[in-house]
């Protein structure tokens, strides 16, 4: 990395637009200022158009992209029957482990590498890897426990993203210890096994200058006992370790949860775990009013994958009187159906206003323009479940920013918070991106990845090799 300084007339500043800003940052790719009031200084490039924070992607299963828009299809029985509510997360759910089944080292990192590059063009600047196929195809771990989680890291850093690896501890397949399915047989570990994994990983996510945390994947999947054993492990390796833990995509875990113990997920979990800032709850999507409210207090993320959670039909996250409790929130691309920042943080809007009939319903007094706010809070949550330095435009954090290019028709004239709106609700969400950069580095330039040839290539060959078995 090499140090470097940027111009822009219009920057996003954790606090909101600024003018005339000057960006440095050091060669080890963090900012070393960022002044508002600037006057440009002789030979400091300026920037193509307003300067935005790159957004931390707190959600992804990096191997589901190998197979996004092949499931968009009706199940029908044998007798051609076709039952109201055949389809369902549960019956996608079934077709995605016969997916997981095939993917091996090689596969995997083809498939990361061209999804973290889609990610980086889209405007993402890191990602939460919530990584759970760790065996080979018959559960057997592999020569190098370790495999398939280094590849993931080989396949960030090829692309330039910043990475949060969360390694997934599964151990049974539903509420009283269910025993594991025999297409569950990849994911699982006890947790002794998990501990050693970490411990494995530990260097080399230091090497990669990534972060390394846990997934308990669910409380269907991880019983109490081991929740507790494995988050009070991590903690005494890694006292600030980030913790995700999925907890009520769908009615059906609710249902599950609280018939086998009389209260529902997030309360469960609010009650028996020390959830604070270290924690994300991903799919926090079906919430009473005191989950919600207790939820905001605890400080830990929401996180919000609202194109995936459409795509399964998980059901709507009620925002507006979570955020109107200050609840802290991020967004994932999850199982990678789309991936686009913009079109993630639209679904977000535009699914509190089919529900309540309302326009602008994240709007807030301090924000009164929609993607100001819904671009700034999703940073900031993000970058609190990745516990990386990546929170915005600002003196000690990564250098990881995008420029909007001022120069396209879409934008041309436009001030940042009108240029921000435009590239949030009225386009494809990576034509109107000038640069994307993660640690001062230009990793994008007008769309364009050095690197994405060869890895579209690499990626469609293991994807037909996939289907092809």
């Amino acid at each position: 990395m090499n140090a470097g300084q940027l111009f822009a007339r219009d920057a996003l500043l954790p606090d909101g637009w600024a003018r005339d800003v000057l960006l440095a940052w050091d060669a080890q790719g963090a900012f070393t200022s960022v002044t508002a009031g600037a006057a440009p200084a002789p030979g400091v490039p300026q920037a193509a158009g307003p300067v935005l924070p790159g957004m931390p992607n707190l959600h992804s299963h990096a191997f589901q992209r190998g197979f996004a828009g092949l499931t968009e299809y009706r199940t029908v029985s044998p007798d051609g029957d076709d039952p109201a509510g055949a389809d369902s997360f549960w019956s996608w759910r079934t077709l995605m482990y016969r997916f997981a089944l095939r993917v091996g080292p090689d596969a995997l990192e083809a498939i990361a590498t061209q999804l973290y590059i889609e990610m980086l063009r889209a405007g993402y600047t890191s990602v939460c890897e919530f990584h759970y196929v760790h065996h080979d195809p018959d559960g057997r771990p592999y020569a190098d426990r370790a495999e398939m989680s280094l590849r993931l890291l080989r396949a960030a850093q090829a692309a330039g993203i910043g990475m949060t690896l969360l390694p997934v501890l599964y151990q049974t397949a539903g509420f009283g210890e269910q025993p594991a399915q025999a297409d569950q047989r990849r994911f699982l570990h006890d947790t002794d096994a998990m501990l050693a994994l970490l411990e494995r990983l530990a260097p080399h996510c230091a090497a990669y200058g990534a972060r390394l945390g846990l997934a308990p994947h669910s409380l269907r999947a991880v019983p109490p006992r081991s929740l507790a054993q494995a988050v009070a492990a991590l903690h005494a390796m890694d006292a600030t370790a980030p913790v995700h833990i999925h907890i009520a995509e769908q009615q059906k875990e609710v249902d599950d949860c609280l018939a086998a113990t009389g209260v529902r997920p997030v309360q469960w979990l609010l009650d028996h775990a020390s959830v604070d800032a270290r924690w994300c709850l991903v799919h926090a999507t079906h919430m009473d009013w005191d989950e919600r409210r207790r939820l905001a207090r605890s400080g830990a993320v929401a996180g919000i994958c609202p194109t995936t959670e459409a795509n399964l039909g998980d059901g709507v996250f009620d925002a507006a009187p979570y955020l109107a409790q200050q609840g802290a929130w991020g967004i994932g691309s999850d199982s990678h159906a789309s991936v686009s920042v913009a079109e993630e943080l639209r679904t977000f809007e535009y699914g509190q206003r089919l529900g309540l009939q309302r326009r602008n319903v994240l709007a807030s007094a301090a924000h009164p323009q929609v993607a100001d706010r819904l671009w700034l809070e999703a940073v900031s949550g993000g970058a609190q479940a990745a516990a990386r330095p990546v929170a915005g435009l600002a003196a000690g954090q990564r250098a990881d920013f995008i420029v909007l290019d001022g120069l396209h028709p879409t934008l041309a004239g436009l001030d940042g918070p009108q240029a921000l709106a435009t590239h949030v609700f009225a386009s494809h969400g990576h034509e109107t991106l000038a640069e994307v950069r993660t640690g001062g580095t230009c990793r994008v330039q007008h769309g364009v990845h050095r690197d994405q040839a060869d890895a579209g290539r690499l990626f469609a060959e293991a994807r037909a090799r996939l289907l092809a078995d």
